[in-house]
């Protein structure tokens, strides 16, 4: 490659995924005004947002929550959102049909398309269930709550052939695809390490007596594949239920249903390193959790992100290491800072619409810094993300984070979290997504899951 990477270049190919196929599949029926037909499953604070960055290519037509008092807000003629369902739903918010349950919702509506925002222990059922109605889906990052139900889903989006795009936006961002495109096309000469924020790991699934809370929710299909709990406060976002001053999702603290911070906001940087290393289609080989010299230190990058570490030994905080087959060193560790990507040309970071690069003569017409402000500023981030996704469910093409791109960045991010499990050296094989000579990491590759919220196996 030559030491610098055109604008032109860039643009010629910023519209085209990495080599991933899908099985050819015609788009599936419009309505008479060739609008998109949309269902929502999940309306919390995501879904909401994702339903006020949708264009007007597209209408919702369905909502689905377990809790009815979201289903009201999303409607409530005062409710922030209603202007937007107004100019989606077919006549009006209250023409949008409403559900609890989405396995009804996928039984019963006819729609082309579902948008998935659910707790991410619901995520794999919800999306696997709509690709087999014969729906396109975007689904929320993380992918999955473990590996092998990423196998699974990505098989299930080859079988069927319906468009999924993996809500990791920064893969639509102009700024983050020339950034990461540059480095994958040798832009930095040979990689040789990368760094990463540490992002904590979630916290071991608590007793959580004498605390229950009412409030208009389905307990039952809140907890879906896990095991049934009685409701209560630490589950569900309220607004007496703070981290160090910042409003939690109380079930994204705990494993059963989320990786916690290094799934969560981790999904985004691991995805970027991923894109910019050309590992879309693999992974690590050894990964390792290592015990910090002070805990204490580790812990105030995250004082108002996650609960405090209980003493020395809580490895949801560790740093962690990781190789890849070419001798690619990974490091975890630091606060929520740019991934910094050393090369043997320079050193270049990256994070959400940003890059900068210490030898700034590499790059002579990249795009321009100011789309930091456009981005910033309208307060619809995901909107290009969305417009993609819409636009593939018409040509039928692939979407710029497919299936296989946000199972193999959930699969990094539930290594990290299972080496600090296991707190011992890991080797992973990437081509059979399974340990190397370890039953007892193999055991983390799956979940259990509760009757009546299996996977479908066809």
């Amino acid at each position: 490659m030559n030491s610098s990477l055109s604008r032109r270049n860039f643009l010629k190919t910023a519209g085209v995924a990495a080599a991933w196929t899908v099985t050819a599949t015609a788009a599936p029926a419009r309505s008479a005004n060739n609008i998109v037909r949309v269902g929502v499953i999940g309306t919390g604070v995501r879904g909401k947002y994702l339903i006020g960055n949708l264009p007007k290519s597209a209408r919702v037509t369905a909502i689905c929550d377990c809790a009815t008092s979201r289903i009201a807000g999303t409607l409530e003629p005062k409710g922030t959102f209603t202007s937007v369902l107004q100019s989606f739903c077919e006549t009006s918010a209250t023409a949008c049909q409403t559900y609890t349950d989405y396995r009804r919702m996928l039984d019963r509506e006819q729609f082309d398309a579902v948008i998935i925002a659910t707790p991410d222990h619901h995520h794999t059922l919800a999306a696997m269930l709509a690709l087999q109605a014969g729906l396109d889906v975007y689904l929320e990052k993380p992918l999955t709550v473990s590996i092998r139900e990423g196998r699974l889903l990505a098989d299930m989006v080859e079988k069927t052939g319906r468009v999924l795009q993996v809500g990791s936006q920064q893969r639509t961002m102009e700024l983050n695809r020339f950034a990461c495109e540059f480095v994958r096309d040798g832009g930095l000469g040979q990689i040789t390490r990368v760094e990463l924020p540490n992002y904590p790991g979630p916290l071991p699934m608590p007793s959580l007596e004498g605390e229950l809370a009412t409030g208009g929710v389905d307990f039952n299909l809140f907890c879906g594949p896990t095991a049934l709990r009685p409701h209560h406060r630490h589950l569900w976002m309220k607004e007496d239920f703070n981290v160090g001053g910042l409003l939690w999702r109380g079930w994204d603290l705990f494993r059963d249903y989320s990786g916690h911070l290094m799934t969560n906001w981790g999904a985004h940087s691991i995805d970027m390193m991923q894109y910019a290393l050309g590992r879309d289609d693999t992974g690590p080989v050894a990964i390792e959790a290592i015990q910090p010299d002070s805990i204490e230190m580790i812990q105030k990058d995250w004082a108002n992100k996650t609960p405090k570490p209980d003493g020395q030994h809580d490895r949801r905080f560790w740093p962690v290491a990781m190789r890849y087959a070419d001798g690619v060193e990974v490091l975890f560790h630091g606060p929520n800072e740019p991934i910094h990507i050393y090369g043997e040309r320079g050193t270049m970071q990256i994070r959400r619409n940003y890059y900068s690069i210490d030898s700034p003569g590499l790059i002579t017409d990249g795009p321009d810094p100011e789309l930091v402000e456009k981005w910033a500023g309208d307060g619809h981030v995901a909107r290009p993300h969305l417009e993609n996704w819409l636009d593939c469910i018409v040509t039928r093409d692939v979407p710029n984070a497919p299936v296989e791109v946000g199972h193999r960045t959930a699969t990094v991010c539930h290594l990290a979290n299972i080496a600090r499990e296991i707190n011992r050296p890991l080797r992973w094989n990437p081509d059979k997504e399974q340990f190397v000579d370890d039953e007892e990491a193999d055991l983390k590759l799956d979940r259990p899951r509760r009757e009546g919220f299996e996977l479908p196996t066809e």
